[in-house]
């Protein structure tokens, strides 16, 4: 069995939380910018070169794309194999998130009580964490960095079989129109369709992490993710609300096995800093 020291996972995800926030990933970049070729919009293009600019800022900087440096997830995907030793999985990704947010001086944005005297932790810990157990030696991790603004507009639909297709079709499209522009479009629209309201909602999660421009390896899917994209796009939000044809960017649909009585239906919007960042120890 492979050991790696929990030093090593903090130091890793201490610098993802770094990249994550002052480096966009080449795919969205790409599609940001190829953005400007279909928008009609005086307004949607001025936008679109403005967010380009920003996301160069950025980087040549090392200044956060977004002065809402968000909530930290981190996707875990732990080989069977392999055994982290001088402290825990847990133990060692908080302190990374800790020690990036700091150093770096990226804003602290968590609340140890959600409901009373709300007090900041001020190092934007704890990160919500998603561990799960995979074939193999290695660890990969996966940090995503999201707004609150993006995540505010979180929809939740238990349907049932009888609303099918079109019936998610309606719900993800009302999604995107009640966030309007408070999700900060151009958005990827990520939706989880399948297992329980839990498994739905990660599953919509994990759908942002996929490359941009990359359909669903089902071709019913993929066409289904097309489609929804033209609807989301039909609605004229258009960037960060000034109207246009692209609301969204991509429609990622992600599905999970579920039970005969049930169609839960998940969206999660991604803002137009979809912050992610990965790595293989």
């Amino acid at each position: 069995m492979r050991e790696l020291e929990s030093r090593e996972v903090a130091e890793a995800v201490g610098r993802l939380a770094e990249l994550a926030n002052f480096e966009l990933p080449d795919d969205f970049v790409g599609a940001l910018r190829a953005a400007r070729s279909v928008e009609r919009s005086r307004r949607g293009l001025q936008v679109l070169r403005l967010l380009d600019t920003n996301q160069e800022l950025a980087r040549e900087s090392r200044v956060p794309t977004c002065q809402d440096t968000g909530f930290v997830l981190v996707f875990a995907d732990i080989g069977q194999d392999l055994r982290i030793v001088e402290g825990s999985l847990e133990e060692a990704i908080q302190a990374g998130v800790a020690s990036g947010y700091t150093e770096h001086y990226l804003r602290a944005s968590i609340v140890r009580d959600p409901l009373f005297d709300r007090v900041n932790t001020r190092d934007n810990t704890p990160a919500v964490i998603h561990v799960e157990i995979v074939p193999g030696e290695k660890l990969k991790l996966t940090l995503l960095v999201k707004g609150a603004g993006s995540e505010n507009s979180t929809q939740l639909g238990m349907l049932t079989p009888a609303h099918g297709p079109e019936g998610v079709l309606r719900f993800v499209v009302e999604a995107v129109k009640k966030a309007g522009p408070n999700a900060c479009p151009p958005l990827v629209v990520c939706v989880g369709v399948g297992g329980t309201a839990d498994k739905a909602l990660l599953i919509a999660k994990r759908a942002s992490l996929r490359k941009l421009g990359e359909p669903h390896s089902d071709a019913r899917i993929a066409d289904f993710e097309r489609q929804i994209l033209e609807a989301v796009n039909a609605t004229g939000i258009g960037p960060q609300g000034y109207g246009g044809v692209v609301t969204a960017l991509a429609v990622h649909v992600e599905t999970y096995p579920t039970h005969i009585a049930s169609l839960p239906v998940a969206v999660n919007l991604q803002c137009h800093a979809v912050r992610h960042q990965e790595v293989i120890l």
